[in-house]
Order: structure tokens, then sequence, then C-alpha cells
């Protein structure tokens, strides 16, 4: 038997790091923007300072250029969540997190692919969309992905919601040692922070309606899943 353990050994060994080696292949994917009303590129001091004062809504736009979720195809397709919450989004300290989302879907999505978009958003925005207020489907336009000098990411859904943002310029620093004091709110890749230039929310299902510029408050980036 003592012959044989090693060989055996050695078989479960190279068997465990192919499987440790396997990658999942996502079943979605596409481009991200997100925008809040607060810094989320900024000095510890300077964030701090808004804790509890801002930061309580957001914009977030998935635009899926291919896969599909739970057997529906949603290529090319959008949805939007428009949150707003009783303090400020992503202070992790925040344990009593109360969110009301409004759920913007693709005009262009069949009956059965806006069920889909809706799973979709909850899946990727969890207990931020646990509590939907009203669903509308509308035409979106994203475009992300492709950088200008002026412009990095943009969002036109219907009439209420429009976001544009830029890449972050060295002027735009304010403290001297800024970083990405906040994380994305959903769980993207190669997310990085972005200047807005412009966000704003004129509907009326959330209590609150909001225009904010000039602010260092958005990602731009990627997701799969």
């Amino acid at each position: 038997m003592k012959y044989y353990l090693a060989p055996m050994l050695a078989v479960l060994l190279m068997g465990t790091s192919a499987f440790a080696g396997l990658t999942t292949v996502p079943t979605i994917e596409g481009n991200y923007i997100e925008a809040r009303t607060c810094d989320v590129y900024t000095a510890a001091c300077f964030a701090n300072s808004e804790v509890g004062l801002t930061g309580g809504e957001a914009i977030l736009a998935w635009g899926i250029t291919k896969g599909e979720f739970k057997g529906t195809d949603l290529a090319g397709l959008t949805v939007v969540a428009v949150v707003k919450a009783n303090k400020t989004l992503g202070d992790i300290p925040n344990d009593q997190l109360k969110t009301k989302t409004v759920l913007y879907l693709d005009e262009k999505a069949s009956i059965s692919q806006k069920e889909a978009l809706i799973g979709f958003a909850k899946a990727m925005g969890e207990n931020l969309v646990s509590e939907i207020v009203r669903v509308e489907s509308v035409p979106i336009t994203l475009t992300a992905g492709t950088c200008t000098k002026d412009e990095c990411g943009t969002l036109v859904c219907g009439d209420t919601v429009a976001l544009e943002t830029r890449c972050l310029h060295s002027e735009d620093k304010k403290c001297g040692n800024d970083v990405p004091f906040y994380q994305p709110l959903t769980q993207v890749s190669m997310a990085m922070p972005h200047f807005t230039i412009y966000e704003q929310y004129t509907g009326k299902d959330l209590g609150v309606t909001w225009k904010d510029a000039g602010r260092r408050g958005a990602f731009v980036g990627t997701f799969s899943r």
C-alpha cells in the first residue's frame, strides 16, 4: 500500500489544483454607472463632514451588453435604480439603513425581459432594492466606457433621470490626500471614481427630488455575474 500512496496523493493534489484553477464564466455582463449626492473620492475629514447630511440618494444604472438572467436574454437592455435612503449610503457603521427605490426598465424589453430586469436589479442591488415603490418602462440611453476629455459616462432615463460624468482631473483634489473614501454600492469591476457634471431625479415617488452638480460623487465601471 505504501508504494501507491505517493502517486495517489499526487493525483489528488493535481485534481485539487485543477479545480482551484477553474473560473466561473459570467452569464451576464455590461457597463455600470453610479452617482451619489456626496463625494466618494475625498479625504476622511471632508467625508466625515458630509456623513448624515448628504449622500442619502443615488442613481445606479446597468447597461447589459451580453448575457442572460435566469434563462432570459437581456443583451442590449438597461435597468436603472433610483434610491433614497434614510442615512448616508455607504456609511458602513450604519446598520439601520432603510431605502426606497424606483426602478426604470428599458422600454425595448418584452414582458418576460422586464420581469428578468427586475430580478436582476434586485440581485445586484440587494438591500438597496428591497423596497420598490414604483416600476416604470421608459426610453433609456446609457453610454459608458469610452472617455473623452470632458465626458466619460452619460445616462438619460425618461424625463426624470439624467446624469453626466467625466474623469477626475488633478485640479479636482481638495484635501491633498483624496482617496476613494466610499466604494461602489453594488458588485462591479474596474470601477473608477468620476466627477459628476450633473445628476438629477425629478420624479414624485421617493418624496424627494434632487439636482446635484460639481461633485466627485460618481463611479463608472463594468459588471459581470
